[in-house]
């Protein structure tokens, strides 16, 4: 498969039908997307697949698909939040 991104190694799913299911309409379901694209993606790429709204409107859900990458984006928003670059949560 060409167009599978690269950060999906172990499942056949072109880039679209990431797309797809990251515009998914359960939140539930999105999140595992979303967290799969935050742990698995390299962090400059993440941003081409979800926007920093998306990941703050649905963090309760995503976060507990990060896996040993939690701790690095719960340190990056909360520096952004720290630094003011984000309202408070």
């Amino acid at each position: 498969m060409s167009d599978r991104p690269y950060f999906l190694w172990d499942v056949e799913l072109s880039d679209s039908e990431l797309r797809q299911r990251l515009q998914h309409p359960d939140p539930r379901i999105r999140a595992q997307w979303q967290g799969r694209v935050l742990r698995e993606a390299r962090p400059c790429d993440v941003w081409r697949y979800v926007s920093l709204d998306e990941v703050l409107r649905d963090w309760p859900h995503i976060e507990r698909h990060l896996g040993t990458r939690r701790a690095f984006w719960r340190w990056l928003i909360e520096g952004w939040r720290r630094d003011g670059l984000l309202p408070a949560a």
